[in-house]
């Protein structure tokens, strides 16, 4: 019997994650969790749990689960696999006002290429178009992620 989670949860799992946060799904609860880089080094170290902070002990718990890969957990892609730089990239293509399209595609190159984006999505008046472009790929790495899982949405 394959899972079954929301889809909603697989998509903040994605977008919270960060260069210290990593999402795994819980396969026995459906739930996801939101791993801090901190609970998994512990974890690796072994560290006491007495010299773990209180509040973090259950997730040094489950990240000693995660390392023993005993299954029960399933990383979700990191932001890496996501690469939101291809999703700008796209977007600029996407665009039907050419003309802001081609500007975008010349901003994310280089250093600051994400600032440099975000702020011209402001100033060029598509971050409406920005957001539901972003929402629908991000939603569309999820639904193919869960697919490729066999997990089943709800």
């Amino acid at each position: 019997m394959a899972i079954r989670v929301k889809l909603d949860d697989i998509i903040e799992g994605l977008e919270s994650q960060s260069d210290e946060s990593f999402s795994f799904l819980d396969k026995k609860t459906g739930e996801v969790i939101l791993m801090t880089d901190y609970a998994m080094r512990a974890a690796e170290e072994n560290e006491p749990l007495e010299d773990v902070p209180d509040w973090e002990r259950e997730m040094v718990l489950i990240a000693r689960e995660i390392l023993a890969e005993t299954g029960q957990y399933l990383q979700l892609p990191t932001q890496y696999d996501i690469d939101e730089y291809s999703i700008m990239e796209s977007f600029c293509t996407s665009l039907d006002r050419r003309e802001i399209g081609d500007i975008l595609y010349d901003l994310i190159s280089g250093s600051g290429a994400f600032r440099r984006f975000k702020d011209a999505v402001y100033k060029y008046r598509v971050e409406d178009e920005w957001n539901i472009y972003r929402e629908n790929a991000i939603k569309e790495i999820a639904i193919e992620w869960c697919r490729q899982n066999d997990i089943e949405l709800e």
